[in-house]
């Protein structure tokens, strides 16, 4: 996925300013490296050579490699969270906002998908795999919000809410990065033009209506517009 800036906001408690510096500089390293390599073939010592720190400062910050991964699916998945939520926050009928926020994170996924292959279907340790279950099960949360707002409106048809954003991360994740995906051959626009096939289909699954997607111009921007195919 697009790669989020890892620089703490705040130093982390217990820091001082060069100390919180030097631990954002390893998270970015290791962070670079996942999106390159994947999990399991990232090594403390290339992570310690990356971010140009001894290899035993790097065990003092990170004393293994499952939690320093852990770390970074931590700061990775919330900077995608926080981009999905933002393109479901924004005005307009629950169809558009739906369609934009599987389309940020498909579009997302597609110019990175190193980092989001190993974010979401990469085989990893019990404790990384744990800490992704969240980052799964939050998105599908954000897309719920989305369907309960367009059910309410009486846009959308009274349905299994759980369940329908459910099968919606399951059609990003194997249509786009997961095993189905490996047939997905071509150039970036050919596979950004499957994506849109995907948000159709996702917003048609929960609206029951025919639904024809216009990405923006800006794959990562959260303004989206929509055009609603006549009913034949």
């Amino acid at each position: 996925m697009s790669r989020p800036a890892l620089v703490p906001k705040e130093s982390p408690t217990g820091f001082s300013p060069r100390e919180a510096e030097r631990r954002a500089a390893i998270l970015k390293a290791a962070r670079d490296l996942v999106s390159e390599l994947g999990f399991r073939e990232t090594q403390m010592t290339a992570v310690a050579e990356r971010a140009k720190v001894a290899l035993g400062t790097l065990y003092r910050y990170f004393p293994s490699k499952a939690e320093l991964m852990v770390e970074v699916v931590s700061l990775v998945s919330q900077r995608e969270l926080d981009v999905a939520e933002a393109a479901a926050s924004t005005e307009g009928r629950a169809s558009d906002r739906l369609a934009a926020s599987v389309w940020i994170f498909a579009s997302r996924a597609i110019k990175g998908r190193g980092m989001a292959h190993a974010l979401l279907v990469e085989a990893v340790e019990l404790e990384i795999e744990t800490e992704r279950r969240k980052y799964a099960r939050k998105l599908a949360h954000v897309l719920e919000g989305v369907i309960e707002c367009g059910i309410r409106a009486k846009e959308f048809p009274a349905q299994d809410v759980r369940a329908a954003a459910a099968c919606i991360v399951g059609s990003l994740v194997e249509g786009l990065i997961g095993s189905l995906a490996l047939e997905l051959r071509g150039n970036v626009e050919e596979r950004l033009a499957h994506a849109r096939a995907i948000v159709e289909f996702a917003v048609r699954g929960v609206s029951g209506k025919a639904h024809v997607f216009a990405p923006p111009a800006e794959a990562n921007t959260v303004r989206v517009r929509s055009v609603r195919a006549k009913r034949r």
